[in-house]
């Protein structure tokens, strides 16, 4: 007859030593595998990027498909520049509503029907009404993070190409004598003549296509294809922002108290269609401004002051190394922020009628 022994195990339990040594060894395993799945988000976050750019590429051609080759103007005014904006007809990302399926918002902000243009005034009243602000998940990078639960931002924008960006539009004052001090580092790109890149007009300040060098301005220059010349593959059409290290951009999507209604990504001058290309890929503009007893707005860093349009209203993004762009072909190219400024210069002009060196 057999018998089933059980033999108990009489043996110790771990020792504090042996604890920590385990706990330890978790943590490096912690240690290293973080970094990794930290990588794997930015990949994916870069990747729905770079998707969100194409499906604004193609509703721009879609665009031109059905308006006779034009882009949709950056913004628009009636009158133009009226600062009071009380003509707001909204920002190119208005416009494009209809192409990215929002039909329904864009018919309520005009009134009308499909192929139309907002009537003017027609933003303030549907930010007055409730209707705005609205933000949809392909106007946002993931990498961004979160604004607070704040709307009516994007971190995409048009591109005004080499367009020079100085004080005669704003910047930094100091606090002793209330002048504009704000400095233009990066002024040699304004005027490349021996590029075959004009005079630019300041902060693309105008109407007139023929003063623009890029795509993209507020004040509505109206763009065709046909006028790049240097073709479509070798112009930068959008690329991102981040309206954290731009004054102008960020104060239209946090400042929810303007007195004919919020800003933001729907208005004209919400800072989303006159990014340039003459500030070096994420540059470090974060600094906050402050201002003194005096009412004037002082930069304790003015090189790297969010209110200094000459080194804030650059291309920039939360992607390590770089932004993502999309070109008038509606191709997306991943840019290096070490890129050289001269073809990116190049690249940024839609009419320069230059060869593009390697970058």
């Amino acid at each position: 007859m057999s018998r089933l022994a059980v033999r108990l195990w009489k043996g110790k339990g771990f020792t504090l030593i042996e604890l920590l040594v385990v706990i330890a060894i978790i943590a490096v395993l912690i240690g290293l595998l973080l970094p990794a799945v930290q990588k794997v988000r930015e990949a994916a976050a870069r990747t729905q990027c770079m998707n969100n750019l194409k499906q604004l590429g193609l509703a721009i051609h879609t665009y031109a498909d059905v308006n006779s080759g034009m882009i949709p103007p950056g913004g628009g005014c009636n009158p133009f520049f009226d600062w009071s904006d009380t003509g707001d007809l909204g920002s190119f990302h208005v416009f494009l509503l209809p192409y990215m399926e929002q039909d329904n918002l864009f018919k309520i902000l005009t009134g009308l029907g499909y192929n139309t243009k907002p009537n003017s005034g027609a933003i303030n009243t549907a930010f007055a009404n409730g209707t705005l602000p609205i933000t949809f998940s392909y106007m946002r990078c993931p990498s961004d993070g979160d604004w607070g639960g704040k709307q009516g931002g994007s971190n995409y924008v048009g591109s005004m190409g080499p367009q020079c960006v100085d004080g005669s539009c704003g910047g930094c004052y100091w606090a002793a004598d209330g002048q504009n001090h704000g400095p233009v580092p990066f002024g040699q790109y304004c005027n490349m003549p021996n590029l075959g890149i004009p005079p630019s007009t300041p902060c693309g300040n105008t109407t007139d296509a023929k003063d623009l060098r890029g795509m993209f301005n507020r004040g509505g220059a109206k763009i065709s294809f046909a006028s790049v010349t240097d073709g479509l593959s070798n112009t930068i059409m959008l690329g991102e922002g981040n309206p954290k290290g731009n004054g102008s951009h960020w104060n239209f999507v946090e400042n929810t108290s303007k007195p004919l209604g919020r800003w933001g990504l729907y208005h004209y001058n919400g800072g989303h269609a006159h990014y340039s290309t003459i500030i070096p890929i994420n540059y470090d503009a974060y600094d906050e401004s402050w201002t003194d007893p005096n009412g004037f707005t002082a930069c304790t860093r003015p090189l790297h002051d969010k209110w200094n349009m000459a080194v804030s209203w650059g291309f920039k993004s939360y992607h390590p190394g770089g932004c993502n762009f999309v070109f008038g072909d509606g191709s997306v190219h991943f840019l290096s922020q070490t890129i050289d400024m001269i073809p990116y210069q190049l690249l940024g002009c839609r009419n320069d009628g230059q060869p593009i060196p390697n970058y």
